[in-house]
């Protein structure tokens, strides 16, 4: 176990809310910026997200190679460094082309992030039986920062215009970069002392064989391929589809109201299953009624005669999918190794982007060519199967 020195658990756990203050109350003003003050299309906006996934695909791995080569504390502050500089340049233009380049800036630095911060805790800590509560800890801030950051930084914007809540957003997280180089040690990691190439190559091709021969990542990695692409789909469906229920509601207060609901639903069921984490039977069993109550839930929104069922619908699915992923990562995070352990999941990671893409896509045209209740039904379906195929896997 670690030393005597600070409660490292609850570092991880203050960094991951302020994090979430900064960048999901940047990404509300942001949202609103994009479409109000840079006038963009829509097809400019599909063009952005379509941008950052690749940014993802392309560059996930090889971020989290770096991270098991070189350095876990030192990617999380390349992270903080690019995605402050990304966030505070995105308050200063307003042109489509220097808006993408900003906004695939923003998904580079969550490459250098995604794994790297999984595997710092998890061998800075030395406590398999501690990091999964951790890791349920750090998820509950996740949801109760964004409710912060939605309240903290809106509220910004409104006193002080949307470029500058934007800039004062993006200079916070270059301040909490500087929390992250001063506050987190690195005392159990060792990088590659030599030939840091092809000790990089070796780390890759370590953590791919550990997945091809592990059906049980094998499956969840296909699990978090439909389970991640139903999540990003869902979210950009069911406001849609409640507002073709309610025409004549402020949308604007409906959707944010819930929004709030649903990060603070999603912590109620991470504090209920916190005390619950333990072996993985119990994290497996978890999963698996997590991804059937979220179905439940978005099959709901699907059939709902009315706006207030489908809003709760949307909460029931809402209070599931945080877990789904939490659960998922604590699984995947159990079944590898510290050494390749930031490249596992970053492959894991690459499985959410794969999904966000295809998913998003084949459920976006089964919207257009068949209407909205469709469209969510197949997304509860693309659950059921998930369950499926972690049931058969991990048998």
């Amino acid at each position: 176990m670690a030393g005597t020195g600070p409660d490292l658990g609850a570092v991880f756990v203050r960094w991951v809310w302020c994090r979430a203050v900064l960048h999901r109350g940047w990404w509300l003003v942001t949202s609103v910026y994009l479409v109000v003050d840079a006038h963009l299309r829509a097809s400019q906006l599909v063009l952005i997200g379509v941008a950052q996934a690749f940014v993802g695909l392309v560059f996930e791995v090889p971020a989290g190679v770096v991270a098991d080569t070189l350095s876990r504390k030192w990617s999380l502050v390349v992270s903080h460094l690019l995605m402050g500089a990304a966030m505070l340049a995105t308050g200063l233009v307003s042109g489509f082309l220097p808006l993408l380049a900003t906004q695939m800036l923003w998904g580079l630095a969550w490459t250098f992030a995604s794994g790297a911060d999984v595997a710092w805790i998890s061998d800075e800590l030395d406590d398999p039986e501690h990091v999964p509560t951790v890791l349920i800890r750090a998820e509950q801030a996740q949801l109760t920062g964004t409710v912060a950051g939605l309240a903290a930084i809106g509220g910004l914007a409104w006193f002080a215009g949307r470029d500058t809540a934007i800039v004062l957003a993006g200079a916070a997280m270059l301040g909490l970069g500087l929390y992250v180089a001063a506050g987190f040690p690195e005392q159990r990691f060792v990088p590659a002392p030599t030939q840091r190439w092809s000790a990089g190559w070796s780390i890759l091709a370590r953590g791919s064989r550990l997945v091809r021969h592990s059906p049980v990542l094998i499956a969840l990695f296909a699990a978090t391929l439909l389970v991640n692409g139903v999540t990003g789909a869902f979210g950009r469906l069911y406001p849609l589809r409640l507002v073709a229920l309610a025409p004549g509601a402020d949308p604007v207060l409906w959707l944010t109201g819930l929004s709030v609901l649903m990060c603070l639903a999603g912590a109620v069921a991470l504090r209920v299953a916190q005390p619950r984490i333990g072996t993985a039977g119990t994290v497996r069993r978890g999963y698996l009624a997590a991804c059937l109550v979220a179905a439940a839930g978005i099959a709901g929104v699907a059939l709902a005669p009315d706006a207030g069922t489908a809003s709760l619908g949307v909460l029931l699915a809402a209070g599931s999918l945080p877990l789904t992923r939490s659960l998922g990562t604590i699984w995947v995070d159990g079944q590898t190794v510290g050494a390749v352990r930031a490249t596992v999941h970053s492959l894991l990671a690459q499985a959410d982007y794969a999904g966000t893409i295809m998913c998003g896509l084949a459920v976006a045209l089964i919207a257009d060519v068949t209407g909205m209740p469709a469209a969510l039904t197949v997304c509860a379906t693309l659950l059921i199967i998930a369950v499926i195929t972690v049931r058969k896997g991990s048998a």
